[in-house]
Parts: C-alpha cells; sequence; structure tokens
C-alpha cells in the first residue's frame, strides 16, 4: 500500500440518471424507474466498513429526497457528504438561474437531514466547462469553499484543457477563491489522458488503472478516485440506447466491485477534505463536515 493520502469519492446517483442514457429516459419518468441506489450505495458502505476506509459521497438532491436515512448512514458511518447538484442535469445547458436555485435546493436538502454544513460540490458529468465557468461564482456565493467538477481533458461532454493537474486554490471570474481537486489524469507527450474511475476504470485494464494511478502517487501528487453505486450493480435494468452509450455504461459491471476491491486494498484513501487540508489549499475551518 502507498503512503499517499488519495481520495476516494462516489457520485450517488442512480443508473437512469446518467447522461449516457438520457436518450432512454426522461427526467419526467425517474420516478417510475425501479429504484437501486440504496441498495448499492449501502453495498459500498459495507465494502469501506470492511478496510475502514472513509469516503466523499457527492450526493444527488434528488436521491437525498427519497433515501434520507441512507444519507444519515453516511454521515453515521464516518463518512463525509458533498454535493452532487439536484437533477443531474448538464450544467452549460441551465441558465445561471436555474443553476443557482438547483444548488441552494440540494445544499438545504443535505443540510437538513445531516445536520451539517456541506461545502464540498461536484457538478453532473464534470460539466463546468469553458461554457459555464460562472457556475463558480454561483457556488462561492452559494456557501461552497470547494470543488472537484473540472477534468483537464478533451472530451465530447465535458473538459477544461489546459487547467491545472493537481489540487489547488482557484480564482473565480468574480474574484471569489474556492480550493479545487481536479479529476486525475495521466499526462503523455501532447495527450492528456483521463485515469480517475468510472468508466474508465471499468473500459482499462485492472492493472493499466492501479499503474497509472500509482504513477501520480510516484510524483508524489494525490489523485482523485470516482465511482457511482450503479456501478457495482451488474443485475441493473439495460435500457435501449445506441452502441456507444451501451458500451460506455455496461460494459465491464460485472468485475467493478472485486476491481474496487483490489484497488482500496493497494492505495491510501481518505476523504477529499482531508486530501485537500494535507495539500494546504483548504481550510480545517472551510470542510464542513469531514
Amino acid at each position: 500500500m502507498t503512503e499517499i493520502a488519495n481520495a476516494l469519492t462516489i457520485d450517488v446517483e442512480d443508473y437512469f440518471q446518467v447522461a449516457a442514457l438520457a436518450e432512454a429516459v426522461k427526467q419526467d419518468d425517474w420516478s417510475a424507474m425501479e429504484y437501486r441506489v440504496e441498495a448499492n450505495t449501502d453495498r459500498l458502505l459495507g465494502m469501506f466498513a470492511e478496510q475502514d476506509i472513509k469516503a466523499t459521497f457527492f450526493t444527488l438532491g434528488w436521491v437525498a429526497e427519497r433515501s434520507p436515512a441512507l444519507v444519515r448512514r453516511v454521515l453515521e458511518a464516518g463518512h463525509e457528504v458533498a454535493s452532487h447538484g439536484y437533477s443531474h442535469q448538464l450544467i452549460y445547458t441551465q441558465s445561471p438561474e436555474v443553476f443557482r436555485e438547483e444548488t441552494r435546493r440540494s445544499k438545504q436538502i443535505l443540510e437538513d437531514i445531516t445536520g451539517v454544513s456541506v461545502t464540498g460540490y461536484r457538478a453532473a458529468s464534470y460539466s463546468i466547462t469553458s461554457q459555464s465557468r460562472w457556475a463558480l461564482d454561483i457556488l462561492a456565493e452559494e456557501g461552497f469553499t470547494w470543488d472537484s467538477s473540472i477534468f483537464p481533458v478533451h472530451h465530447d461532454r465535458y473538459g477544461m484543457p489546459g487547467t491545472p493537474r493537481w489540487p489547488h486554490r482557484l480564482t473565480t471570474d468574480e474574484g471569489h477563491e474556492l480550493a479545487e481537486f481536479p479529476l486525475s489524469t495521466l499526462k503523455f507527450p501532447g495527450y492528456t489522458l483521463p485515469i480517475a474511475g468510472g468508466g474508465y476504470f471499468r473500459l482499462f485494464p485492472y492493472w493499466f488503472s492501479q499503474w497509472g494511478l500509482g504513477q501520480i502517487n510516484k510524483q508524489g501528487q494525490p489523485f482523485v478516485f470516482y465511482l457511482h453505486p450503479w456501478e457495482v450493480d451488474p443485475g441493473q435494468p439495460r435500457l435501449d440506447v445506441k452502441w456507444f452509450s451501451r458500451f460506455r455504461h455496461y460494459n465491464n459491471l460485472d468485475v467493478c466491485q472485486a476491481r474496487l476491491d483490489r484497488l482500496i486494498h493497494h492505495f491510501r484513501f481518505t476523504t477529499m477534505s482531508e486530501v485537500l487540508i494535507q495539500q494546504g489549499v483548504l481550510k480545517p475551518s472551510e470542510a464542513g463536515n469531514r
């Protein structure tokens, strides 16, 4: 096991809320879908309890409303609760007014359930891009002190290439400050490769993910790893979507939990706030619950 503490993060959303499956299910139909996120999140909580690992759970407001007891279980187990917005919509498709309302709403839901301050945020599908940098100002104005939404890569749905790859403090366009933990990447000549988890963890061979994340630690830097509860649920319903979306979403679901178990045995993990504090980019007073 390596000595550098890395951030273990879970984006708490259900399978039918993923952007890649939006062609098959509308937001208005979410309530009619088979609800599986609670059991899948409990499965992850059990895995982390066995290894005495703490993680950050970026929780969707829509899910928190329906499963307040789950949010409380996360907090009571010693994990960090952070916001994943309310409705899992791409930020650059929203107006600033709608984004502010949803951001405020999701934060309030989580704080009402937990009774503690929620100061961390992650955008749906990492959709804070050059088109939606204004969202960073809204986050700061609504009481968030740290963010993990920026992926410094080129991608068809997200990405802000050329931005810093390591935890840092950023200044927003309106002069606010936030601590930022960008999603982890590997730097090759002429190309930056995403390696932070999720679909990349399922699609790449396990050895490559372990090697790539190990390279980041060898550089003396922490990485951030993310996963979704639905990624340890090979029995989830199959939705009728285009082949590429099907490939992105369903490939290797059957081996993901075993891979995660190997990963958490190999690397040292803790919450995102703890890593940001250790890196000197977040003050303990800015961390909220942790």
